[in-house]
């Protein structure tokens, strides 16, 4: 079984290579890195080629400057995922993640004729389930902070960290200006499948806006609850892996 010698500053891979392997793809939530990831690889079937995307602006990115526009963002990952879509994939991403998934998703398919087998879109309302949200600009850094803290995503030793986290401001600001700026193409839907995830008590995800993925797909959508807020993926990594798992291997 021969592994992919592919590289790209783009895609970090999370998990052993093989020809014969179904590929997952990962996006990572606002502020997040490819590496946040770890935890999950290590839950699914070891028949599942895991990768991450890593944003521009951090870890080894750190860098270059953060996208602050969520079409640029998935303009940029569809131009560079070509070499990756050499068998079946499918997208898993949290939050932010999980909107720029499915737009890359529709890139893909609208350009290339490529189909996702399924997106896993966790902790992140339906496209069309637009909120308004909060504009860093008018927060400082402190404020900034406390939100990340807040939301619980964040790892504990870049909290306690002060020099390390102030350093990964500027991405956190530019990922949460690009989910404040975005606004879905009306009517917009994918061919693939679509599983919700969300965490019972994460108020930034409604059941109601979670089923309203529903409308974004033509191959159905299943949903599935958590006990938890908005990371509730932390503390449910077998359960979630046995659900990728489930419904990627054996399917072909």
């Amino acid at each position: 079984m021969q592994e992919s010698t592919t590289t790209s500053p783009w895609f970090l891979p999370l998990t052993p290579d093989r020809t014969d392997a179904v590929r997952l793809v990962c996006f990572p939530f606002a502020g997040g890195a490819a590496s946040a990831y770890f935890p999950l690889s290590r839950c699914v079937s070891e028949e599942l080629h895991v990768m991450a995307v890593q944003y521009p602006g951090r870890q080894n990115r750190r860098r270059e400057t953060p996208v602050r526009d969520m079409g640029l963002l998935a303009d940029a990952v569809a131009a560079e995922i070509g070499p990756w879509l050499d068998r079946p994939v499918a997208f898993f991403g949290h939050s932010m993640g999980a909107v720029l998934a499915f737009e890359v998703a529709l890139r893909l398919e609208r350009r290339t004729g490529f189909e996702l087998e399924r997106l896993f879109a966790s902790g992140c309302r339906a496209p069309s389930s637009h909120r308004e949200v909060e504009d860093l600009r008018d927060l400082d850094d402190d404020a900034v902070i406390a939100e990340m803290g807040a939301l619980g995503g964040t790892d504990a030793t870049l909290i306690a960290d002060d020099e390390l986290l102030r350093l990964a401001l500027p991405a956190v600001r530019a990922d949460y200006e690009a989910v404040r700026t975005y606004r879905a193409e009306p009517g917009a839907t994918l061919r693939a499948p679509v599983t919700v995830l969300r965490g019972e008590d994460d108020t930034r995800v409604t059941a109601d806006e979670a089923a309203d993925w529903r409308s974004h797909t033509v191959a159905g959508c299943d949903v599935h609850a958590f006990s938890g807020g908005h990371f509730f993926l932390n503390g449910h990594g077998r359960e979630i892996g046995a659900i990728i798992s489930g419904a990627l291997v054996g399917f072909r």
